[in-house]
Parts: C-alpha cells; sequence; structure tokens
C-alpha cells in the first residue's frame, strides 16, 4: 500500500477512502463570494466570538518540537516524541541529523524546510514584539532550522538537499522513532545545480541572521556568511534541483516555477541582512524576473514572487529607495488581486470565507497570503499609504481584516465550527495524516512497529492516539467541506511551512485584536 502521493502538486490525484468515514459538512449552503468590485466587501464570518490568540500562538509554535528530528533537547515538551533518524548523514560522511520532518512523513526535506524557516525568521522579525513569552520559543523553532541548514552547507560547493528516499518512505506507516527505510542523502554541487533550493537556504540563512544579530552576535555573523557563500554557489552555478535530482525530488517537492525567483528572494534577504551595494544592484538587474504573468501573485515554498514584492516594497514605503518602486507597484497589484469584491479572479474564495486555490494542501496559500496582506499592512499604516486598486482602493485596516478573517477561519469561525488546528478549541481534526500522530508512543508501545505493521492504524477509524499540538491541517474543500480522514492527505495532513506563517499572523492578532 502507497500511503500518499503528495499534497503539493497542482493536479495531484486524491486517493480513495480506506475507511467509511464521511465527509463532515457545513450546516447550511451559502452562495459563493460576489465578484462584484465592492471595496468593501468581506467574506462572510461565521461568529463574532473572541478567539484566544496568545493559546493559538503557543499551539502553532509547538506544533514545530513535533516535526523535530535528531537527538531532542532536555527542554523538549511533546514529550511522546523521542529521538529519530540519529545516523542521517552517515552514508555520505556526514552529519545531517537534526532538522524538521516537513509534514506527516520521515523525509527530510531542504526545500520547505528552508522556506520554513526563512518565514519563521519573517515571523519574529515583524512580529517579534507581540510574541510575549513565546517568543523565546519561536527562536529556538528558528535555531533548529538554521543549525540543521548550517550543516547541510558545510561544505563549500555542496548542498545537501534531502536525507531519506521518499517513495521507500511513502510505502511504509512507521514511527519516525522506528524507521528502517532508507536514509538515502541528496546533494547539489557545481555539476548538478540547483539554485531554486540554494537560493532559499540562502534566504533562510539570511533571514535568520538579522533575528540574531543582538541576541547571539557570533552565530549571526556564521549565518550570514554562510548565507553568503551559498547565495554565490546558487547564483554561479544555475539550474533547477529539480533537474538534477528529479527521481528523488519530484513529484514531491518539484519545481516547477523556476529558480530566478529564488536567487532574487535570496538576495533581497541578503540586502536586507548585509545593506550590501552588491545586493541592490543584483535585485534591480533582475527585477525582469518578477513580470512573470500569472504567477507574480503567489507565494509558497515553490514561488518567492509576492513575497520579494512585499519584502522590497517596506523600504519604497519608509522613503530608503526609490529605485525600487517597480516592486512596491507590483505588490500593490497583488495585494489587489487577493481583496474580495475587487479581486481578480486568481483568488477564490470558499462559501464559507476562506481563500482557496486548486491543488492540495490550500491551508499553506491561506496562511502565506494571509502573512503578506498583514506585513504589507503595517509597512503601509507607518507610512501612511493606501493601495490603489483600479476605481477604488484598500487602507491598511480592510487588509488587516481580510487577513484577520483567514486566521479566524482557521481556528473555528467557519460552516462547520471546526478548529483545523489541532489542540485547538473543542472541536479540531481527529485523524491528520501524520504516522508520529497516529501511531502509538514508544512510551506506551516499546516494541518496534515495523513498515506494514503500521497500516492497521494508518486504516483505523479511530482518532490518532498522540495529539500534535497545534498542527494545522491542510484544510477542508472549496465548498468548505472536511473529510476526518488519514488517507484524505490533501485535506488531513499539516504541513511546517502551513505554520511558519500563522506564528507571525498570531503574534500580532493577540496584540490587537
Amino acid at each position: 500500500m502507497r500511503y500518499e502521493l503528495r499534497r503539493d502538486r497542482k493536479n495531484s490525484v486524491q486517493p480513495s477512502p480506506a475507511h467509511n468515514i464521511p465527509t463532515l459538512k457545513p450546516e447550511t449552503t451559502r452562495s459563493k463570494s460576489p465578484t462584484h468590485r465592492n471595496p468593501n466587501y468581506l467574506p462572510p464570518s461565521i461568529s463574532s466570538r473572541r478567539h484566544d490568540y496568545h493559546d493559538a500562538l503557543r499551539k502553532c509554535i509547538l506544533f514545530f518540537e513535533g516535526q523535530r528530528s535528531g537527538r531532542l533537547p532536555p527542554d523538549q515538551r511533546l514529550r511522546w516524541r523521542r529521538d529519530s533518524a540519529l545516523h542521517d548523514g552517515s552514508s555520505a560522511g556526514v552529519d545531517l541529523t537534526g532538522g524538521y520532518y516537513d509534514a506527516g512523513d520521515n523525509i527530510k526535506f531542504g526545500f520547505p524546510m528552508a522556506f520554513t524557516t526563512t518565514l519563521l525568521s519573517w515571523s519574529i522579525l515583524d512580529f517579534g514584539r507581540s510574541m510575549g513569552p513565546e517568543l523565546g520559543n519561536a527562536l529556538k523553532a528558528v535555531k533548529w532550522g538554521t543549525d540543521y541548514l548550517l550543516k547541510a552547507t558545510a561544505t563549500p560547493g555542496v548542498l545537501y538537499v534531502q536525507v531519506g528516499d521518499a517513495y521507500s518512505d511513502h510505502n511504509c506507516w512507521e514511527r519516525p522513532e522506528d524507521m528502517d527505510t532508507l536514509r538515502t542523502v541528496y546533494k547539489i554541487d557545481r555539476a548538478h545545480p540547483g539554485s531554486d533550493v540554494a537560493g532559499e537556504t540562502a534566504a533562510a540563512l539570511a533571514a535568520a541572521s538579522i533575528v540574531f544579530r543582538s541576541r547571539d552576535p557570533a552565530y549571526s555573523r556564521l549565518l550570514l556568511n554562510r548565507a553568503v557563500r551559498v547565495f554565490e554557489f546558487a547564483d554561479k552555478y544555475r539550474g533547477a534541483y529539480s533537474n538534477s535530482l528529479h527521481s528523488a525530488v519530484c513529484p514531491f517537492y518539484c519545481d516547477v516555477n523556476g529558480y530566478q525567483d529564488e536567487l532574487l528572494w535570496g538576495a533581497a534577504w541578503l540586502h536586507k541582512a548585509s545593506r550590501r551595494r552588491a545586493y541592490r544592484e543584483y535585485i534591480v538587474r533582475n527585477e525582469v524576473v518578477l513580470r512573470a504573468g500569472d504567477t507574480i501573485n503567489e507565494f509558497g515554498w515553490d514561488n518567492k514572487h509576492a513575497g520579494i514584492n512585499v519584502l522590497i516594497s517596506k523600504e519604497v514605503l519608509m522613503g530608503r529607495a526609490e529605485y525600487f518602486e517597480s516592486f512596491k507597484q507590483n505588490a500593490d497589484g497583488f495585494i489587489c488581486s487577493l481583496l474580495p469584491g475587487i479581486s481578480h479572479p486568481q483568488v477564490q474564495y470558499s462559501p464559507g470565507g476562506l481563500i482557496f486555490k486548486a491543488g492540495g494542501s490550500n491551508m499553506q496559500h491561506v496562511t502565506s497570503l494571509s502573512f503578506l496582506l498583514l506585513a504589507y499592512s503595517n509597512y503601509l499604516r507607518h507610512a501612511n499609504k493606501i493601495v490603489p486598486c483600479g476605481q477604488t482602493s484598500a487602507s491598511p485596516a480592510l487588509l488587516r481584516q481580510v487577513a484577520k478573517r483567514q486566521v479566524d477561519y482557521i481556528l473555528g469561525d467557519n460552516p462547520l465550527g471546526m478548529s483545523y488546528m489541532v489542540g485547538y478549541g473543542a472541536r479540531y481534526p481527529q485523524r491528520i495524516h501524520h504516522r508520529a500522530s497516529s501511531l502509538p508512543s514508544v512510551q506506551a508501545h516499546p516494541a518496534r512497529i515495523g513498515c506494514k505493521a503500521g497500516s492497521r492504524y494508518f486504516l483505523s477509524p479511530n482518532r490518532n492516539p498522540n495529539v500534535l499540538v497545534g498542527a494545522v491541517v491542510g484544510g477542508p474543500n472549496s465548498s468548505d467541506s472536511f473529510p476526518d480522514s488519514r488517507p484524505y492527505f490533501q485535506e488531513s495532513e499539516p504541513t511546517t511551512y502551513i505554520n511558519a506563517p500563522l506564528v507571525g499572523l498570531l503574534a500580532y492578532f493577540q496584540a490587537h485584536a
């Protein structure tokens, strides 16, 4: 039995349910969001109750501890997890222990791990002052990622981008503590380039260097120096890692959007971290990359276009960088494309008001796009600016309101009255597509559970025995229905890059709701 195909493909095939768990459907049918140009229109709100954003923030960050690979630290809070994958990298003569499992499987994919680290860092940089006592845990989440990325980039001209054979792993249902599948090590180098994953890794290291600049100057310098080296490698030896490593990374985290955006993304973060003129000139020289038609309004592990424009626009709005004006124009267009009632048809809303884009794991779009809305709202507010959208305009308050509506939907303001964050609220997904959560813990079942012995847990209609607190799943379909069922991995699987931007959103609304 193959347990999953992968959540991130644009046209992934949805598996048939292995047991009869009915799809949860909204009690009422709502008409689709209007498409007329009404600047005051917002997606419907199901409830006006106040959420405990502090509790949600704490749990959102705690989720990352459940995704840890390697030797767990003494202050590990999710105690049902144990050490795992302690020999990663040994087959290649390197230490690649640590890092994060990206989702509900036991592979370490470098591309989404680096993006997760970048977005956790951006969350802290923009919203860390609102995190209160959770800031320390957020910093630990970033460092768990950067410590691994430093190992993966330790050899000049080489970047280790994956540990584990995805086909072998996806053919098993076993705990990370038990796994006996192939832990094959995959790398890019000068002869086998991967500018996409290397560019994202450079961005992650550079962004984190800003996070730690005043908190740990020596570590910050190490991160920045490594980011510079990795970016130079990415830019000099150009190519997509899914061409160099196609059989290993496709269709799992195949780069379908090209590597140019990651190079510009890496340069943008290096410019922010170092203020070196060379990166500014690189950005201006390569801005043509962002005139890419229908992909310009997307943001995620494979597409950095909208994120680049919003990140760089902050300097324009602060009056420091008129030479970046085109990026602000792009960012304005992106924002207008998201706003319901004045939007282009690229972004749709479910009847209950959730941003919806075709493909798997829709919540990755919800949290990343909402993060950009909120970040841009803050930049506009400080600059006392608004966004022109054709015949009308959008205020910073409207942008915040749209972002908050998405966060509230995730936390339970939706037609099902269900929180899509595990452990938050009275009703949340119980059968998430996640090996460690769905199998008995080592403490409860000390004996090893083999590759196929885990099948009965995957097929069981019972709820998962281990609560992966804070995990946000892929979410409901375009009709706001949700199958609380492991085989429906597109809806029921959590990922690190869903949670990473949500950290910043929850921090802000904790302080400003």
